[in-house]
């Protein structure tokens, strides 16, 4: 069964483009550990909520939007072994981190329902 890490980051508005490389540059190398999909998104319509929102989960600043992210791996095992050769492997050391890694949220999830329209 396919396995879901999710992420919710606070990235400072100007650095956009440098986010956008960075996920670019990540992804040959998570491709390579073993995943299917990423998919990366920049917050346009995220509504204050009266108890809690994107932005307060992360404790967003002014000035920084939200990224909203998951990464789609065949299984959990396959996902585990990824995040020990993350930790490993000397291409993360030079990676960029264009955001507060202290406040990304991120998590790993069974899939419990997928659907699509195709």
């Amino acid at each position: 069964m396919s396995y879901v890490d999710g992420f919710v980051i606070p990235v400072p508005m100007g650095k956009k483009e440098d986010y956008h490389k960075a996920a670019a540059q990540m992804w040959p190398i998570m491709k390579e550990w073993g995943a299917l999909r990423v998919v990366e998104c920049w917050g346009d319509d995220l509504p204050d909520g009266k108890v809690t929102d994107f932005k307060r989960a992360v404790a967003a600043e002014s000035g920084e939007n939200i990224v909203f992210s998951w990464v789609l791996w065949p299984s959990k095992n396959v996902r585990d072994a990824a995040h020990k050769k993350m930790q490993e492997d000397p291409r993360m050391k030079d990676m960029p981190m264009p955001f507060d890694g202290k406040r990304m949220i991120f998590g790993g999830f069974s899939v419990l329902l997928d659907e699509n329209a195709s």
